[in-house]
């Protein structure tokens, strides 16, 4: 039974910190271009591609709202969903809606070619390149450069489209996104049935941590 003021955890530890890691990374990844830090635009590179493979692994293995197999959702369910928003009816669900996931998998599928073209991509110039490069022509590394600058601005719309759907939620419908990704609860009473709150087994946790240290030393290795 549910008891008044009961909460349940929605987005376990990891999920929550790889979120806000993200934030910091991309923010850092564009102010570090911006400015020329070529050295530490590298790094940051390097630790988003060990966060990217993190949550590719951790959407395998995770738990509940983590996995992507929950997050798949019908064109039926979205086109419900989306009648529901216009007819101003909205009830939180237990992870991501079916616009948020939509939402979370373009934003990781441009993030993982942000991610992966800077590994090959060098400038104009020959003189900056990413740890890759020298695996590819001076041809391809070029052309890969330009999908990595479009690709950021894609990633920026992405980026502003998400951050205006939690302003709307927010607005619309006094639902605070924000609050559960950082605290990881939500009000039991959210939920038409109760929820059971999730677990991050460590086990889990290591062997996706493990496979992101993995390909990131793999990475350092090839390029030397």
């Amino acid at each position: 039974m549910t008891t008044p003021g009961s909460r349940v955890l929605v987005w376990d530890w990891t999920v929550r910190i790889f979120h806000w890691l993200l934030v910091l990374g991309v923010a850092a990844m564009w102010w570090t271009g911006e400015q020329g830090m070529m050295d530490w635009h590298r790094r940051l590179g390097l630790t988003l591609l060990g966060l990217i493979v993190y949550r590719l692994v951790w959407g395998l293995v995770g738990p509940g709202t983590a996995r992507f197999t929950r997050m798949v959702a019908r064109p039926g369910a979205i086109m419900a969903y989306v009648r529901d928003l216009i007819g101003r009816r909205h009830r939180p669900h237990f992870g991501h809606n079916p616009l948020g996931s939509l939402s979370i998998f373009a934003m990781l599928l441009a993030l993982a070619t942000q991610v992966s073209t800077g590994l090959f991509s060098v400038d104009i110039d020959g003189l900056e390149s990413g740890p890759l490069a020298s695996k590819v022509s001076f041809e391809t590394g070029r052309l890969l450069a330009e999908i990595h600058e479009t690709s950021f601005k894609v990633l920026l719309a992405l980026i502003a489209l998400h951050v205006i759907a939690i302003a709307a939620y927010l607005l619309l419908f006094k639902d605070n996104l924000v609050r559960p990704m950082v605290t990881g609860h939500r009000p039991q009473t959210d939920f038409d049935t109760p929820q059971h709150p999730l677990r991050a087994p460590w086990p889990r946790i290591a062997a996706a941590a493990a496979t992101a240290c993995a390909i990131v030393y793999g990475v350092l290795t090839i390029g030397g």
